[in-house]
């Protein structure tokens, strides 16, 4: 919807639940019965589309985001580092994907953590390396109702900005 005044930081991302939508991120959808072949559709017909992998989705490996973005290789990622970390791979293997990446600290089976398996300094120069000019975001969030609770997630995102910002 439209907002009502100006907000405190730009928008550099929209986020569309249902379908893929130009300019705007939509998650993958669940693994399940036709939905590669659904979403392979959606995004063949939204040229530029972004799509976010999480570890439940129908692209929860390197692997499977490749083969995906093979068959539909207009569409860019919306790389959220903790995702891949908490599943147990590099998230630094998919920046060149990327049309936008939210930073988040993880392990494997912890989707978000203070420490983790995230290497800063080789994500960063893997950005360096690729040219990568989309937005960085950090996101830390409390969704207990989602099994992802966190008691401090502001205060999360203050400490993983002041570990990356020397980095860039």
């Amino acid at each position: 919807g439209q907002e009502d005044g100006p907000l405190a930081l730009p928008v550099v991302d929209r986020f569309a639940v249902e379908e893929p939508h130009l300019g705007w991120s939509t998650g993958a959808p669940p693994e399940g019965p036709g939905r590669w072949d659904k979403a392979v559709r959606r995004f063949r017909a939204v040229p530029g589309a972004r799509i976010e992998p999480w570890g439940g989705s129908i692209i929860n490996t390197v692997e499977k985001i490749k083969a995906f973005l093979a068959e539909t290789p207009e569409t860019r990622l919306l790389l959220d580092t903790g995702h891949v970390a908490c599943w147990g791979e590099d998230p630094g293997e998919l920046v060149q994907y990327a049309g936008h990446i939210q930073l988040r600290q993880a392990r494997r089976g912890v989707n978000q953590a203070l420490e983790g398996d995230v290497d800063w300094k080789d994500f960063i120069g893997r950005l360096d390396s690729t040219g990568y000019q989309g937005a960085l975001s950090i996101e830390y969030f409390d969704l207990p109702e989602m099994g992802l609770p966190l008691d401090d997630p502001v205060g999360y995102a203050v400490a993983l900005a002041a570990a990356i910002r020397p980095l860039l």
